[in-house]
C-alpha cells in the first residue's frame, strides 16, 4: 500500500515548490488590484493641537494646553497700587504669589468683572508665572492644524498676541491665543511702569 501512494504522490522537487508558492498568476493579481481601495478612502492622520477653551466676555479664546498648569476658584485678590490697568492685583495661590492678567483688558476689548462663577487659569511660560482671569471655562479642544486660519489682517495691536483663528460650530469664531508673547509683553510693560 505505501508503493501505491508513492506512485499517486510522486516525489515533487523542493524548487518546484518555492517557484509555484511564490508564483501568482497575472490576472489573480490584477484581480486583487481592481478590487483593492483606493489609496484616498484611506484614513490618514491629521496633525493636531491641544488647547484649553474658555470665554472671557464675548470672546472665546484659547491657548495651547501645554501653557496651562491649573484652572481653580479665583482667591482673595490684592490689588497693586501703580499697576497698568490689564494687571488686576495678585492672588496667593500654593505659597506663590500670582500676577493677575485681565486679558479684555490687555487686548483693549472691554473689561472683566469678576464673579463667583468666575475661574482663574495658572498660566507657566518661559519661567513665568502668570493667572488669568476666565468668565466660563469651556475645557480642552483638539484642532486640527489645518483648520487654523491666520488672524485676520488690520486686526489692530491685538493681532500680534494672536496665534490664529478657527471656524467652530460649537463655539464659533475661537481666536487662539499666543500665550507666550502675552505673558513676555506684561511683564514688559508691567516693569516699564
Amino acid at each position: 500500500m505505501a508503493r501505491a501512494c508513492i506512485r499517486l504522490f510522486p516525489t515533487v522537487s523542493h524548487s518546484l515548490w518555492v517557484r509555484s508558492a511564490t508564483h501568482v498568476e497575472p490576472s489573480l493579481l490584477q484581480r486583487a488590484l481592481a478590487n483593492a481601495p483606493e489609496r484616498s478612502t484611506a484614513q490618514v492622520a491629521r496633525p493636531d493641537e491641544e488647547f484649553f477653551v474658555f470665554r472671557v466676555g464675548d470672546l472665546t479664546l484659547g491657548v495651547r494646553s501645554e501653557h496651562v498648569r491649573e484652572v481653580t476658584r479665583m482667591g482673595p485678590l490684592t490689588p497693586l497700587p501703580r499697576s497698568p490697568s490689564f494687571l488686576l492685583g495678585v492672588v496667593g495661590h500654593r505659597g506663590e504669589v500670582v500676577p493677575l492678567v485681565d486679558l479684555l483688558r490687555f487686548l483693549s476689548q472691554g473689561e472683566s468683572k469678576p464673579s463667583n462663577r468666575s475661574r482663574l487659569f495658572i498660566s507657566e511660560s518661559g519661567g513665568q508665572v502668570v493667572g488669568f482671569l476666565a468668565d466660563h471655562v469651556i475645557g480642552l479642544r483638539r484642532i486640527f492644524v489645518a483648520d487654523k486660519m491666520p488672524a485676520p489682517a488690520g486686526g489692530g495691536s491685538t493681532q500680534e498676541f494672536l496665534d490664529g483663528v478657527v471656524q467652530s460650530r460649537e463655539l464659533g469664531a475661537l481666536n487662539l491665543l499666543h500665550l507666550p508673547r502675552i505673558v513676555q509683553s506684561a511683564r514688559q510693560k508691567s516693569v516699564a511702569r
